[in-house]
């Protein structure tokens, strides 16, 4: 099948095996699944004169051609030793047809891989028959598993670089299969070849007559695809209102079928309705089936809206605030507990936070180990909690709903990928208790309305100085207030923190859960923390809402902080006897549009305080 039309109608007539390739760099994925490519007869006469002029150039004959050039834009790949994509392509033979990921080797690439394993059944994991099993190959098996793939083939490439070696397979093999063993037993299938040469790739090879196995070709048209009707889940991606008389829900089916007559659920809520209609771009529709995007009219009106998921009410999916799943973290700025990120799952985003790591993943032992935090291409298992309830499945029963991203709310790149354990039932039976009183009433009683100042700024900036006149003012003024200092919290409540990014999260996470119970009594709380990170300032502006919020910026430069140095710390920080101390070598991440700035040099302490009181009465606080 050289030409697209036919390579199309062999998808639409076979079924379709989803695989991807992996492993380290230089393991030869490129060329492997361009020498399937070229035994499978689907390279086009200008795909041939490539492999032939490259041939001519290079001086190799004409046997011996360069497969990896017939994987478009890979040339340059290959010059610059880096793979920075997937790069998704389809085949097919007699028996079936394949799609197939070719994926990144580099380990700062763990996205792409993972990308590719989210909707593969088999995993072709390539290692260098000079090389053996590397970490890469273990942590590429281990996320695979992880991700659902449930076939993975080791192929031991470039064997003609090593003999034909049956002993040095046989070692490589043994090794990894006792390594995959803890995997949750997926099937394992090792296999020698060359793909440069084709050995064992489509045809046996004549060099190896002691392997009696398949070969790759062979095997891969033996694994069945998964099969089995799911339950109907459809995310609503967009509510379709084009006039008053029509009101449809689209999106795509991302597993079980649907039909005119059949009754949907509103996850998490209760309701329920018929569908009326089910529509396409090419009209109405008898049903949908998984990978279908359409529209649904539905025989009522119920509150539905961008990002519920419609479900079979006879299988309804989890709902809860709290989860258990397994992360991979893909960001360079670590995972820090507490943090606010936000989760996408679906078509729906809320913001989301990592309650506890309960262990690290050693990818190399599969060991689980105490840690508080992961790094760039590192495994957890967590607990998270969202803000509002999600709807999902376990990703072991639905990759579709049981999966979520954890995004950065500052920079908005993805920090995280994760799947979905199990749902946490500690909270599931406490609700909200209704109160007569609430902080309205308490803050009418004080004559003021309830708000937080928070004063941020360096060490040293003088927002403790500022933060107690400022409370003194407003006590003179038969106002009613709290104060929590940092250094003072740290005595009590806060006591076991340190000063790692983690235990600043947690810091400033507990506090502002302490300044919201304090609005809710109708005071005003002056907070006064360095609170370095703008994304843990923002976390508890939305925890006090609808109370009002002010950050002052308390904006004195680092030299004139190091210049005043009341407490001696700068001193002993550049000594490395403090690590971790903000504006030395932790970082401080100033407001970008406070309420209040107030600077302090030319400026007294009681003119700042001066400046913060007129702000509060300007909106109409106090």
């Amino acid at each position: 099948m050289a030409a697209d039309g036919g390579l199309l109608a062999a998808r639409r007539e076979k079924d379709l095996l989803h695989f991807l390739t992996c492993g380290s760099v230089d393991d030869g994925k490129s060329t492997l699944i361009g020498r399937l490519l070229y035994d499978c007869s689907l390279v086009l006469d200008d795909q041939l004169a490539i492999l032939q002029r490259e041939s001519r150039r290079s001086g190799t004959a004409a046997g011996d051609l360069d497969f990896s050039l017939l994987l478009d834009g890979l040339e340059d790949e290959r010059q610059q030793k880096i793979t920075i994509d997937v790069a998704y392509r389809f085949f097919a033979t007699q028996e079936r047809a394949f799609a197939v990921a070719d994926t990144p080797g580099h380990e700062q690439y763990t996205r792409n891989m993972a990308t590719g394993a989210s909707t593969c059944e088999l995993a072709l994991i390539l290692v260098d028959a000079r090389k053996g099993v590397l970490p890469q190959t273990k942590r590429h098996a281990y996320i695979n598993a992880l991700l659902g793939v449930r076939h993975l083939v080791l192929a031991v490439n470039k064997m003609d670089l090593v003999g034909f070696d049956e002993h040095c397979f046989e070692e490589i093999a043994t090794q990894f299969a006792a390594f995959a063993a803890g995997l949750g037993n997926p099937s394992v299938r090792a296999i020698p070849l060359s793909a440069r040469l084709g050995d064992n790739v489509t045809t046996r090879s004549p060099h190896m007559p002691w392997y009696q196995g398949p070969t790759l070709l062979k095997h891969l048209q033996s694994i069945e695809v998964a099969g089995g009707e799911r339950p109907f889940r459809f995310p609503v991606q967009w509510v379709n209102r084009p006039n008053g008389e029509f009101r449809g829900f689209s999106g795509t089916v991302v597993s079980g079928s649907i039909a005119p007559g059949d009754e949907v659920l509103v996850a998490g809520t209760g309701r329920t309705a018929r569908v009326k209609e089910i529509v396409s771009f090419d009209g109405a529709l008898a049903g949908a089936a998984e990978g279908d995007a359409v529209t649904l009219t539905l025989d009522r009106e119920i509150d539905i809206a961008r990002g519920d998921l419609l479900a079979d009410p006879r299988e309804p999916p989890e709902c809860v605030d709290q989860f258990a799943a397994h992360v991979i973290w893909l960001s360079e700025q670590p995972l820090v507990p507490s943090r606010s990120y936000l989760l996408k799952i679906g078509t729906r985003t809320v913001p989301a936070t990592v309650t506890a790591l309960k262990h690290r993943i050693n990818v190399e032992t599969l060991a689980q180990l105490a840690d508080k935090t992961l790094g760039l291409n590192e495994i957890g298992f967590c607990n998270l909690s969202t803000a509002t309830p999600v709807a999902f499945d376990p990703y072991k029963a639905d990759r579709h709903t049981g999966a979520f991203i954890l995004i950065d709310r500052l920079t908005n790149e993805t920090a995280g990928a994760g799947m979905i354990a199990f749902g946490l039932r500690r909270a599931s039976n406490i609700r909200w208790q209704a109160l007569t009183v609430g902080r309205e009433q308490r803050a009418a009683l004080k004559g003021q309305a309830a708000a937080v100042l928070w004063l941020t700024g360096l060490p040293g900036a003088g927002k403790s100085t500022i933060a107690d006149i400022v409370e003194k003012q407003l006590l003179a003024a038969g106002r009613h207030t709290m104060l929590l200092d940092g250094d003072n919290m740290r005595h009590g409540l806060n006591r076991d923190l340190g000063f790692t990014d983690a235990d600043r999260v947690e810091n400033i996470r507990r506090v502002g859960e302490i300044a919201r119970l304090m609005t809710e009594a109708g005071l005003l709380v002056v907070c006064s923390f360095i609170s370095p990170f703008r994304a843990e300032r923002g976390m508890v502006r939305e925890l006090t809402a609808p109370a009002a919020f002010f950050e002052i910026f308390v904006d004195t430069p680092l030299d004139e902080c190091i210049r005043r140095d009341p407490k001696g710390l700068y001193a002993k920080a550049k000594l490395g006897r403090i690590e971790n101390f903000t504006g030395i070598d932790s970082p401080y991440e100033p407001p970008e549009a406070p309420e209040v700035r107030v600077t302090t040099i030319g400026t007294t302490a009681e003119e700042a305080a001066a400046q913060i009181i007129d702000e509060l009465r300007r909106r109409g606080i106090i």
